[in-house]
């Protein structure tokens, strides 16, 4: 029988991907050198053979404040009901826009995803419920309804879920390799990160909490979810599992187990086919492998710092309609500026709180620390900024970072430290694969996160990594829209480019993630169309 790898050997595999997936300013990862639009996957899957739960459209419906969900501010909490839940999906993994050109016509969602391409599924396991009977379910985003994926084999499965239900989340590689090759494996995690914070802002805004099932392993919930079923998936492109959250108005019980939830279902339909071919990319299968994720023990959760309550936003809008109104800007006029004091409450919502989502709904001490290109901030010298949002780790950083950075602090009230003031509009643009969106934002933010430690005995926690610079992108998308701005995630950075600048040697510490904010440029040859028209089905 051939031996599982270690952890050693599983970190050294995790390692030698990220190297092999990074760009450099001389060549680019390994991808698909032009995109065969004819193979485009499909961005959206259904289970032949599923019975099928058609959702209402309710989201108009929920008056809270998108300012009462930034603050932890949640609202009495609602029923837990079909079209409660109905609301949940709508404003977390559901549809927001479609956008239309010529005879082009494409959906926009509610979680935002690399190059619009939608690895992340997502899933129900929920108890017999007002107008939902008990089961494992698929969430089908074009048609706003769920697909019965499993029936539970006893009545006593419901009395498992007191007071709440699993909302899992699975990743398509494909629909990611197909564009971006190699480094495909990334962009499915940070947008993983997205949805886990697009989940947690809507369970906010129905007066509900959302957490991570951090202790349920991939095999688990593989089982669970019915991807480990081979005959189900025989033509279709594989779903990875990846993470489950318990979302409800009471705390998750203690002994949840998707093994025992998995005893006994009987899983009905079959996985449609996305492509007619694929390349497969044997670098992604190595890194599933080597991140695999078994059961883990149960730490005692992160209990953040006691800060002051989150700077407000000034936004008047309610939470459905900022969340909808998200868009991944495509270009910025260069000239927009931002106030310094709505520019310090972004950041502050960037800090986590006891209670406020979406970083209540992580339980873990953050690993991911902000740097800020600074270009157009009024009150706020243009340079570059370091956000430490982990206090004990800021020896560290000053260590490995440049030793003639200034790390002097920008304001009192927040872990802020200048570095450098300057210019940083060309660093920004060059490291960001040369893309003008870095430089004529009003800043750029490269994630810098913890990196060869917490993979050193559990490498699975690359995921987790990118899962977390995802939370915080969400958290500035919206917080950009709330500014009257929008903002966009970057995928392609030269990783190395940015640590040279840094001074940064080794594995320590690795940039995963970039972003941009500013002054959206419209491309009015475009048209918008409303999300759900096509279904004729409005309540």
């Amino acid at each position: 029988m051939k031996s599982k790898p270690s952890d050693a050997n599983r970190s050294a595999a995790v390692i030698a991907y990220h190297q092999a997936s990074k760009h450099h300013l001389e060549r680019y990862a390994p991808g698909p050198g032009g995109l065969d639009w004819a193979n485009q996957p499909d961005p959206f899957r259904h289970f032949t053979g599923a019975p099928r739960i058609e959702l209402p459209l309710r989201a108009d419906s929920l008056p809270t404040p998108f300012e009462a969900v930034r603050r932890g501010e949640r609202p009495a909490p609602f029923a837990l009901e079909r079209d409660s839940l109905a609301i949940l999906f709508e404003l977390s993994l559901g549809l927001s826009a479609w956008k239309q050109h010529g005879g082009s016509r494409w959906a926009l969602r509610c979680n935002p995803s690399s190059g619009n391409l939608h690895p992340t599924e997502g899933y129900l396991i929920c108890p017999t419920l007002p107008g939902l009977i008990a089961g494992v379910y698929h969430y089908l985003s074009h048609d706003h309804a769920l697909e019965q994926r499993a029936a539970p084999g006893s009545t006593s499965w419901s009395s498992a879920l007191p007071g709440g239900v699993v909302v899992a989340l699975s990743s398509i590689h494909w629909r990611e390799a197909w564009k971006y090759g190699l480094r495909a494996y990334r962009y499915c995690q940070h947008d993983g990160g997205h949805a886990i914070a697009a989940i947690s802002y809507a369970a906010a805004a129905l007066g509900w909490r959302a957490r991570l099932l951090i202790d349920w392993g991939d095999d688990a919930l593989a089982g669970l979810l019915g991807l480990n079923r081979a005959d189900d998936f025989a033509a279709a492109e594989p779903e990875a599992p990846e993470i489950a959250l318990w979302v409800g108005p009471e705390p998750s019980p203690l002994d949840l187990s998707a093994n025992s939830l998995a005893d006994g279902l009987t899983f009905l339909g079959r996985a449609n086919r996305l492509s007619h071919s694929q390349r497969e990319w044997p670098g992604i299968a190595d890194i599933a492998v080597a991140a695999h994720r078994p059961n883990v023990s149960l730490t005692p959760p992160f209990e953040p710092p006691t800060y002051p309550p989150l700077s407000e936003s000034g936004c008047v809008a309610n939470a459905a309609a900022l969340i909808r109104q998200r868009r991944s800007a495509t270009a910025f006029d260069g000239l927009t500026s931002l106030p310094r004091e709505n520019w310090l409450a972004m950041l502050d919502a960037l800090l986590p709180r006891r209670d406020v989502p979406p970083l209540d709904t992580w339980p873990q001490r953050p690993r991911v620390h902000p740097l800020f290109f600074v270009h157009r901030i009024a009150g706020i010298s243009p340079g570059l900024y370091l956000l430490v949002r982990s206090p004990e780790v800021l020896p560290q950083l000053r260590a490995a970072l440049r030793g003639d950075w200034e790390w002097s602090l920008a304001t009192a009230d927040l872990p802020l430290y200048r570095l450098t003031a300057g210019d940083s509009r060309d660093a920004a643009q060059t490291i960001c694969c040369h893309q003008e969106i870095a430089a004529d934002s009003c800043f750029a933010v490269g994630f810098l996160t913890e990196f060869a430690d917490p993979l050193h005995d559990a490498p699975w926690r690359y995921r987790e990594l990118f899962w977390e610079t995802g939370l915080l992108g969400q958290i500035l998308y919206l917080e950009a829209e709330a500014s009257g701005l929008r903002a966009t995630g970057i995928g392609c950075f030269f990783d190395d480019a940015l640590h040279r600048l840094l001074g940064l040697d080794g594995l320590a510490w690795q940039s995963l993630y970039h972003f941009t904010v500013g002054g959206p440029v419209e491309d009015r040859h475009l048209q918008t169309l409303p999300p759900y028209a096509h279904l004729h089905r409005f309540s």
